[in-house]
């Protein structure tokens, strides 16, 4: 293990590779069009950066690339940044006229006040605890003042964390760590960024726990 990619990263990179072909058959078909209350932060965090100005936007953790999709319909100049390989892969063939590379959101390949805004949708999940001010940090580093973060993390009462060992049939070795909105704030903030909206809504059918949305700002 070193520094430059430690051991979540690459359990979290073979992982997915394992299990891109099934994931992006289940999340890209429907996309979240039967997500509305998903959508509606979506759409407020694209209205907020096409506001100031015309900086690239970051969907980190893009995976199968519906969300990037979703970002580019609503007029925003955003490209796809996922650790997999194989989740690369599919994105380029379902979107080929947008822009997915592989990288790590923990270390980002980007030049300092790059980015007008990010969205990072369920994918902080994997990322421990004591990884999360340092991305933090890299977040409002890459950043234009005035750009914008939009998270989105399972919740719950308290933090907790959960090891899957099988996903769609594959051995996998995955960590999936769920956030109180304040203990993630509060993480934000000593990075720097504003708090400027909390969205908190209950499970939808199959999932067990609330999702949390945050949208955060870097100082102008």
């Amino acid at each position: 293990m070193s520094i430059e990619s430690p051991e979540f990263l690459t359990a979290t990179r073979t992982s997915y590779d394992a299990i891109a072909p099934a994931f992006s058959e289940r999340f890209t078909a429907a996309g979240l069009d039967d997500r509305p209350l998903d959508r509606m932060p979506i759409a407020a965090f694209a209205e907020l950066v096409r506001a100031t100005g015309s900086a690239p936007v970051a969907d980190l953790g893009s995976g199968p690339g519906h969300v990037t999709a979703l970002l580019h319909s609503l007029g925003l100049p955003v490209f796809g940044v996922d650790i997999s390989p194989r989740m690369v892969e599919l994105a380029r063939r379902a979107y080929p006229d947008l822009r997915f590379h592989v990288g790590s959101m923990t270390s980002l390949d980007l030049p300092d006040g790059t980015l007008g805004g990010i969205a990072a949708l369920y994918s902080i999940i994997h990322v421990p605890d004591e990884h999360l001010s340092a991305m933090f940090a890299e977040f409002h580093r890459v950043l234009v003042p005035g750009g914008y973060v939009l998270l989105a993390f399972q919740s719950g009462d308290k933090d907790g964390h959960l090891h899957l060992t099988e996903r769609f049939g594959q051995e996998i070795s995955l960590d999936y760590y769920w956030r109180t909105p304040e203990s993630v704030a509060d993480r934000l903030t000593e990075a720097g960024l504003q708090p400027h909206a909390r969205v908190l809504r209950e499970p939808y059918e199959e999932e067990k726990l609330p999702r949390a949305f945050l949208l955060v700002r870097k100082p102008t």
